[in-house]
Parts: structure tokens; sequence; C-alpha cells
């Protein structure tokens, strides 16, 4: 037998039966699926369960109140998006407006008048309707930039020379983290990572444009200094004093057994050497703020064996501590060395595990991890 579409789902928490039954007469009649509840705390963990697409909510009940009741209902993640009517027969109006402060979408008073119900009731079905749709037709679009924004990043396998893997979390559909690498005759590759101020879809739209600033100053032989320099001129050229972006550049010569970095304003970059784990710190000022800064170089030998991790702040900030804090610098390299012996793209992963746990992330991450 086909399903019968309904117009919305509702649960009706009240105390009393006979509203109940009412409520179930009227809105049933209007082609409404009813569930019911006698008691906040039941009508809580049935929200919880049923998710329905509304609760109509007796205020005056005995134990926990219908205040109390939507309160939790708006707290928790899981029911909070439900739109809450309250049931009432109370008339004054510093009571309505504290159930609308506590989340409440609109009222419906007892003796209950059929029309006004159904009317009240469907005008906001109709309103969640439309917002959903509205919502969904944005998440595709987003999903759509953020599709776009994931085809810029060169995947590990496209450049297996390079010897690298990547953790990339963005904390909206496209985040303002980006990364790139290019490889060079004799050994030579380039990693270049960046993190625009913000993590909205301002941001990621100016990630689009990294890709070909960077491959439009990374040269066999250039010093990654003079990769961020010719690069901060034209941001700060084409953006505004509001944008601007941290990057770090890296650039190994494997055949030499040499590796440069620059920074601009970037957290240190992580690394095993010669069995030991340190962080690589250079100062430098962010691209994109003073069209006149020169950027240093940090030099240094390497060996097959050893590896370098580049990262965003979030990788720090979604636990809540600083990127120059000692406390975030002793777990990453005590994570690096952990990981030393790992394959790289579990190493990648395990680190961003190690470092933020399960935690859902509260801004961009990129863990690119290097291997000599």
């Amino acid at each position: 037998m086909p399903e019968v579409d309904i117009p919305g789902r509702i649960l009706v928490v009240d105390d009393e039966p006979l509203n109940i039954m009412v409520l179930k007469g009227v809105l049933g009649s209007a082609g409404y699926a009813i569930e019911s509840a006698s008691s906040g705390p039941e009508g809580l963990e049935k929200a919880r369960i049923q998710r329905p697409d509304m609760v109509l909510l007796d205020v005056m009940m005995p134990g926990e109140t219908g205040f109390e009741t939507c309160k939790k209902l708006k707290a928790d993640p899981d029911t909070a998006h439900i739109p809450v009517m309250f049931i009432t027969c109370l008339g004054e109006m510093s009571n309505k407006l504290a159930g609308l402060d506590l989340g409440a979408v609109d009222y419906i008073t007892k003796p209950f008048v059929a029309a006004e119900v159904v009317a009240r009731v469907r005008s906001h079905m109709n309103f969640q309707l439309r917002q959903g749709a509205i919502i969904d037709a944005q998440a595709s679009r987003l999903g759509q930039v953020r599709a776009a924004q994931m085809s810029l990043l060169t995947r590990p396998e496209s450049l297996p020379e390079a010897k690298f893997a990547v953790h990339f979390l963005p904390v909206l559909e496209a985040g303002g983290d980006f990364y790139d690498v290019l490889s060079f005759a004799g050994g030579q590759t380039a990693y270049f990572l960046a993190d625009v101020s913000g993590h909205d879809l301002g941001a990621s739209f100016i990630t689009s444009s990294l890709k070909a600033l960077f491959r439009q100053h990374a040269a066999q032989g250039k010093s990654p200094a003079d990769i961020l320099s010719g690069m901060n001129r034209i941001l700060c050229a084409v953006t505004t004093e509001e944008v601007y972006l941290t990057a770090a550049c890296l650039c190994l010569d494997r055949l030499q057994g040499t590796y440069q970095l620059a920074s601009g304003g970037h957290p240190p970059v992580a690394a095993h050497l010669n069995g030991q784990a340190r962080c690589l710190d250079i100062s430098g000022l962010p691209l994109g703020m003073f069209e006149s800064v020169e950027y240093s170089v940090l030099e240094g030998s390497m060996a097959e064996g050893d590896r370098f991790y580049m990262y965003t702040d979030g990788l720090a900030e979604n636990i809540g501590l600083y990127v120059t804090s000692e406390a975030f610098r002793t777990s990453l390299l005590d994570s690096c060395l952990h990981n030393a012996i790992i394959p790289l793209p579990a190493a990648v992963v395990n680190m961003v595990r190690d470092l933020s746990g399960d935690l859902r992330p509260s801004d961009d991450v990129v863990l690119l991890g290097v291997d000599v």
C-alpha cells in the first residue's frame, strides 16, 4: 500500500488528556500526524527520538513548566531547530513575551478555535518548508563552491615525486585555507600553505587566485623568500585592507639534501630531522598588508627519512591553544615523534586526531606532511 503524504508531524505536550484529544481531532482532520506527551520530560524525550516538525507545548504543567521545557528544547542541538508553539490560557502579554524570548514562534489560546489552530499551525509549517527549501538551495550552491575549491588543490597521488600527504578539514562547506605543491627538475619541490583572514565564503573565493599567484612566482632555484615577496606585492595591489593571509613556503632540494623556509606570519613548521623533532621558527609579516616587505630564509640540511609538517593555526585553536604556546608546541612535537615511522598518509590523520581529538573544528585545519 503506497505511503500517504502528510503535511507534517506534530508533537502535542499537555498534561490535560482533553486538550490532547481536541488537538488530535482538529489537526488530524487537517491531515497532520499527531503524537502526544503528558509532561515536559516525556515531551523532550519524544522530540529527541521522533524529531517532529513542530511542538505544541502547554505552558502550565505540574512539575516542569512549558517555559522550562522550551528552554531545554532550544538548548539541545538535536531539537533546537524544531518550532515551538505554546498552548496557553494565559492572557498576560508578559507571559507571551517571555515565551517568545525563549524561542517560541507563536501561541494558541484555550479554549481552542479550530480554524485558528489550523491556520496558525499551517502558516508556521509553510514557513518552515520555505526556509528548508532555501537552506537546501544554499547548501547545494555551497557544495559547488567546495567542489570547485577542492579541485584546485594538488592531490598527493597526482605528484608522487613530491612525497607529501595532507589532511584538510574546512569548518564550512568552503574554507579559507589553501595549499599547493610544485615539482621541478633535479629533485626540487616547493610547498606553499596559506590561511586567509576569516573562514567564511569570502575567504574561500580568495583561495582560488592563490594557485595562479603561487605558480606565477615559484620557479626552479627561486628562494621561498622571493616567492612570498612576489606574491605579497600582487596581493597588496588587488586586495582590500581587511584581507590578508599568513603563509609559509618550504623548498626542498632532495639531491643536495637541503631545505629553505620562509614565513609570512605563519605558524612554525614542525620537522623531524636526524631523529629529533623541533619547530623551525622564522618571522615575517603576513601577505597583503605592506607592499615593501623583505622575507628572510631559514636554511638547513636534511636526509632521507626526515619529515616536515606545515599546518594552519586551526590545529591549535580548535583545542583552545595558541600556535605559539608551549603547551601546543610540546603536543605537536610529541605527536611528530609518535608518528615518525608511520606512513605519511596515516601520520597526518593521526596527528590531527592526536591534537584535536574528536572535537568539531571551529576553524579550518590543514596539516601537510612531507617526506624527504
